[in-house]
């Protein structure tokens, strides 16, 4: 039987069951390569103790300080004892609360003057923060909590790591069980080319690991960080050029525009001249599409920034060539509006083979999963047969049912809502791999790009068409300032009374449906009341929301409600009338979030808007001014001036740039999220680099790994990166990355 490898050896095997499995249940730390690539947070240093004046409320800490006093009272007419101990680092002091028996053993060993390290979660009581029984560690004796002595001899000139940690294993007993595997690190296996490694000064992976765990100075720590950044970055990207180099190998059929064609009569429909961004991206589109392997372009750009307009030439140059084009979009909402849309754009080209339709036209279809069976029917008719050059549809398309006659170019709109599987579904319905664009409002930054699209060549569009408005934000402080929502609903009225629409956006339903099943377990109704806000008020619901206003103070409008539980038909209807001027105010969920197009509605209400994530809330706003009447975004909160949520806001009202709020968005979030953890249900490979921060590592990291590819694309000279990829490429990673 062969030796399991060192760093693939379990955890339950070298440090016990119990700890095994909070490891893996909390920290997700299975093997000894898992526990040595989880890196400390920081590091204290002896003698400098961390700032007690800057704790995070409702946060596991863990902090360095000394003892001040010690105070036991008695309650209940002296039934009760607690004892209370205030602990300083010189910046602040913070007070520990014990009760009952668990008073005796810290009132013995916590005397004034001692140090610990202490673990718990911050809270509040009498207006001064708190740790409520935290566990602990003295320092510089053998007496510890749980038997567990801290030396302060073995830190001796070196610097103390602090763990990211969980309730049940605090960083000092992280750091015991890092010691008991720590010898296994000589075994890791160098990701990195030797003379990449030599070329660029870096150590090597096993000192690197010491350095990083157990540093004797912060040069240690920098060089072990320098070291270990490059690692993630590198090895990412290399899989990302594996994936480019693999897409350009695949064959696809060359789509060019018919001279005289579909597009040619399109263009000169147009009411107006495409935007200086529009033409140098439709260029980038077109000569993608001529060649002879897939396209695989991500066309990113400002909301209203006009990438359906781009979207839609590519794909009638396709339908002109003689293929097909789908467009698969996240919600029936989106899907109806970028059919009315489109064919309202065509006109009489999209009819073509109908009575009235234009000679070089085609066919328009939809397909969503509530049509009735007959429109169904025909849509897969018009799709076998070709008949159909474009479909717009919702995961309908997905299905074994749906095939097409020559599939041609695959756009998606909003990518990020999609599992890569519903992606693969539909490109995999093509003849040969169809062209891929695939289309986000939500701005990235570069380094991102790179990394979460290191596979996608990348368009921006970042010119707003002539004739679109600006739009004023403005938070308004309904606790602090009510007199100020009451100013919001006066505003509305004006707006309507000017003939123009509103949307009043709040982040809840509020049916009965939706609270049953909010209901059902509770565990969620314990996470929900944790995450509200200090008052426990639950986010503020559509249902309610329209019946308040609709009695108070927008009583005589005519408004009505949208939201996702709504029968299609209803959904419809509602933007159907709403786009016709029919309804003043529209009360809606998200479901309005990106596509939506009505030129007429010049002013929002977000109601609950700490509540909604930067980039959300840039792309709910750009849902007004998109006619020539300048648009209004105002942010409804109950969070007080200080809260991180009110910066967060005022972030959102201060700027229009995408990019610059995604740069904000993307700092307040994990890289986790960036690398789309909670998409493929796998943990973020990313521990040490940060995408905004290390975009040179990043950069050149991508550089490096393109020439590696290129020299060697199956990675046969380099086994011990091919064993870290295959590592950070297990099969959910894998699909996950396969954006192409």
């Amino acid at each position: 039987m062969d030796r399991v490898p060192a760093l693939e050896e379990p955890l339950k095997k070298l440090l016990g069951g119990p700890t095994a499995k909070v490891m893996a249940d909390h920290l997700d730390l299975h093997t000894v390569g898992d526990l040595l690539h989880h890196y400390p947070r920081r590091y204290e240093e002896r003698g400098q103790l961390t700032k007690l004046a800057e704790l995070p409320l409702d946060e596991d800490v863990t902090v360095v300080a000394q003892v001040a006093d010690a105070r036991v009272h008695t309650f209940n007419a002296g039934r009760g004892q607690r004892l209370e101990i205030t602990i300083t680092d010189g910046s602040g002091r913070l007070q520990l609360v014990f009760f009952g028996r668990g008073i005796h053993k810290p009132h013995k060993e916590l005397l004034p003057g001692s140090r610990a390290m202490f673990a718990g979660k911050v809270s509040m009581f009498n207006r001064r923060m708190q740790l409520a029984h935290p566990t602990y560690a003295k320092l510089g004796t053998d007496a510890a909590e749980d038997g567990d002595a801290v030396d302060i001899d073995s830190w001796a000139g070196a610097l103390i790591p602090i763990y990211p940690a969980c309730k049940g294993l605090e960083s000092w007993k992280i750091a015991k069980a890092v010691d008991a595997v720590l010898p296994s690190a000589q075994e890791a296996v160098d990701p990195l080319p030797e003379a990449l490694r030599e070329g660029r000064g870096f150590v090597s992976l096993p000192e690197a690991l010491l350095k990083v765990h157990r540093p004797h100075s912060k040069a240690d720590i920098e060089d072990a960080r320098e070291r270990l950044k490059w690692d993630e970055a590198f090895v990412l990207q290399v899989a990302l050029a594996r994936r480019r180099h693999a897409d350009g190998q695949l064959p696809a059929v060359a789509r060019r525009p018919a001279p005289g064609g579909l597009l040619d009569a399109f263009d000169a429909k147009l009411p107006f001249t495409l935007t200086e961004g529009q033409e140098k991206v439709s260029k980038e589109i077109f000569d993608d599409l001529a060649t002879e392997h897939p396209m695989h372009r991500l066309l990113q750009g400002e909301v209203g920034s006009g990438k359906t307009m781009v979207a839609l030439r590519a794909m009638l140059a396709v339908v002109d060539s003689g293929g097909q084009a789908a467009m698969l979009a996240p919600t029936e909402v989106l899907a109806q509006q970028h059919h009315r849309s489109i064919t309202e754009m065509m006109g009489d080209l999209a009819q073509g083979g109908m009575l009235g339709g234009a000679e070089l036209g085609t066919k328009v279809v939809l397909l969503t999963g509530s049509m009735g069976t007959a429109a169904r029917r025909q849509a897969l008719l018009d799709l076998v047969t070709g008949e159909a050059g474009l479909v717009i549809g919702t995961h309908a398309l997905i299905e074994d049912k749906v095939r097409f006659h020559d599939l041609g170019l695959v756009v998606v709109d909003e990518q990020h809502r999609f599992g890569v599987e519903q992606r693969d579904a539909l490109r995999g319905k093509g003849k040969q791999p169809p062209h891929l664009l695939v289309m986000t409002a939500t701005p990235i930054p570069r380094t991102v790009a790179m990394t979460v699209f290191g596979d996608l060549e990348t368009s921006v569009l970042d010119q707003l068409p002539a004739g679109r408005s600006p739009i004023a934000s403005h938070v308004v402080p309904a606790q602090d300032k009510p007199h100020f929502l009451a100013r919001a609903w006066e505003r509305v009225r004006e707006e309507v009374d000017k003939g123009h629409q509103a949307y009043v956006v709040c982040p809840r339903i509020g049916d009965l449906a939706e609270d049953g099943e909010e209901a059902k377990s509770a565990k969620g109704r314990k996470k929900a009341e944790e995450a509200e806000t200090a008052d426990k008020r639950p986010p503020l619901a559509v249902i309610e929301i329209a019946e308040q206003l609709s009695k108070g103070p927008l009583q005589g409008l005519r408004t009505e409600i949208l939201h996702g539980r709504m029968q299609p038909d209803d959904k419809d209807d509602v933007m159907r009338r709403f786009g016709a001027g029919e309804v003043d105010v529209l009360v809606a969920t998200t479901v309005i979030e990106v596509g939506v197009n009505v030129p007429n509605a010049t002013a929002m209400v977000i109601m609950d808007a700490d509540r909604f994530g930067v980039s959300q809330l840039h792309q709910l706003r750009g849902r007004v001014g998109r006619g020539s009447a300048p648009g209004l975004c105002l942010l409804v909160t109950d969070m007080p001036e200080a809260s991180p949520a009110r910066a967060r806001l005022n972030a959102v009202a201060s700027t229009l740039d995408g990019f610059e709020l995604s740069r904000i968005d993307l700092e307040q979030r994990r890289e986790g999220d960036v690398l789309g953890q909670a998409q493929s249900g796998v943990r973020s490979s990313l521990r040490m680099l940060t995408v905004i921060d290390d975009e040179e590592v990043i950069a050149a990291a991508r550089e490096e790994a393109a020439a590696v590819v290129a020299e060697d694309p199956d990675l046969d000279r380099l086994p011990g990166l091919r064993t870290a990829l295959d590592a950070l490429l297990d099969k959910d990673r894998e699909q996950y990355l396969d954006k192409g």
